[in-house]
């Protein structure tokens, strides 16, 4: 395969995903995908892969299917699967999500297994510190997402889940065995205060910033404004339709919390042929850039005067175009870096609060304590250590 055909089946995907989350923000279902490859998902572990690999979880796009494409295991499928147990027991694999959040809905997608795909299955979470190994994660506190249910062959098999805590992994389990082609685990994110320096990026989808509105996402989602990294191919951004009137494309986004602005970028990566031709980015109180021309594929950064504080931005692009991404670089306000932190202890998994209030200096017994009342509110009295690692007082 030619890097050509390669770049052409990255868009495709691309592509797919745009319709599927453009279909999920129609439905007012406009959650990430947490567990996703382009948020940095990555499958830990598998008791069983013999057939596919369990990699394919994640991928982005669609599975595809070719029909008598055989390796020296049997027919190609692009999903995870096991081979045909002769014991009693069930399968398993675990992924590390992207960012940690509150899982709000699980897909567990059989596209194409349809005489080896698993009759029933399950989905937990945990809450872990740090980056641990598999066989750490096999003695965490597992909660469950969606209990043994049963799914169908070849299908998009979803599950609502009432919002609970936060996790840093999922396990699929599957009864007894089989293939499936993708999980998906959509919900919100929920950052680490503790991992967020003086200035962020507060657009960033992995730091709770999320898309509220926007005029037209004909070809793909604007979400992908604030995925991480770099786009891959044109199809990895925003792209809207041609406008055949005097009106322009927009996009309205609520931050991830209220802060200052220092720096913003307008990346048109990719787009060369249908980039917007000028572009302005408002806050709260104003203009954070004037309108501007933009130039095709080349990524944009302009310095804010004044530091504006604002908790939401507004782009506009004339007439219409794609855009690959958008940055809003600036510090978080005392009071917005209070709610982060409020907001993440609230959340977090009673072990993993409790855990972390010991590493604090706190006797068992009172970290116990703390973590059972925990009510939401930031205690006044937080542990030193714990008030600096949340960046409390910076």
């Amino acid at each position: 395969m030619n890097q050509s055909s390669i770049e052409q089946g990255n868009e495709q995907a691309t592509r797919q995903d745009g319709r599927r989350a453009m279909a999920d923000e129609q439905n007012g279902k406009a959650w990430p995908d947490l567990a996703g490859r382009a948020l940095g998902g990555s499958v830990v572990y598998a008791n069983d892969e013999l057939f596919a690999e369990r990699e394919n979880l994640i991928k982005p796009g669609d599975a595809v299917f070719q029909p008598h494409t055989f390796g020296h295991k049997g027919q190609i499928m692009d999903g995870w699967e096991t081979r045909r147990r002769r014991e009693a027991g069930s399968d398993s694999a675990i992924v590390r999500l992207g960012c940690g959040g509150v899982v709000r809905r699980v897909v567990v997608d059989t596209s194409y297994f349809t005489g080896n795909y698993p009759p029933e299955v399950s989905v937990e979470a945990c809450g872990a510190e740090g980056y641990p190994s598999p066989a750490e994660l096999a003695a965490a506190e597992w909660f469950t997402l969606v209990p043994r249910s049963p799914v169908s062959g070849d299908a998009r098999n979803e599950f609502e889940v009432e919002a609970g805590r936060r996790a840093s992994h999922v396990r699929l389990n599957i009864f007894p065995d089989g293939g499936v082609a993708r999980l998906r685990a959509y919900g919100e994110p929920v950052p680490d205060p503790r991992l967020l320096p003086a200035t962020v990026d507060l657009a960033a989808l992995e730091n709770g910033a999320v898309v509220t509105g926007c005029s037209n996402m004909f070809y793909s989602s604007p979400a992908n404004l604030l995925l991480p990294g770099q786009a891959r191919v044109m199809g990895d951004g925003w792209e809207t339709s041609r406008r055949r009137d005097q009106a322009n494309d927009w996009v309205e986004v609520r931050l991830a919390c209220a802060g200052s602005v220092e720096v913003v970028e307008l990346d048109t990566s990719h787009f060369v042929g249908n980039a917007p031709g000028w572009a302005t980015l408002r806050g709260d109180s104003g203009d954070l850039l004037p309108r501007t021309a933009l130039q095709p594929d080349t990524r944009h950064r302009f310095a804010v005067p004044g530091s504006p504080v604002t908790s939401a931005v507004r782009l506009d692009i004339y007439p219409d175009g794609g855009m690959a991404r958008l940055r809003v670089l600036g510090r978080p306000t005392a009071a917005a870096r209070a709610g982060l932190a409020a907001r993440f202890l609230r959340l977090l998994p009673s072990g993993q609060l409790t855990g972390l209030l010991r590493a604090a200096g706190l006797p068992a017994a009172e970290a116990d304590r703390r973590a059972g009342d925990f009510s939401g509110e930031l205690p006044g009295d937080l542990p030193p250590s714990l008030r600096e690692q949340l960046r409390l007082d910076s």
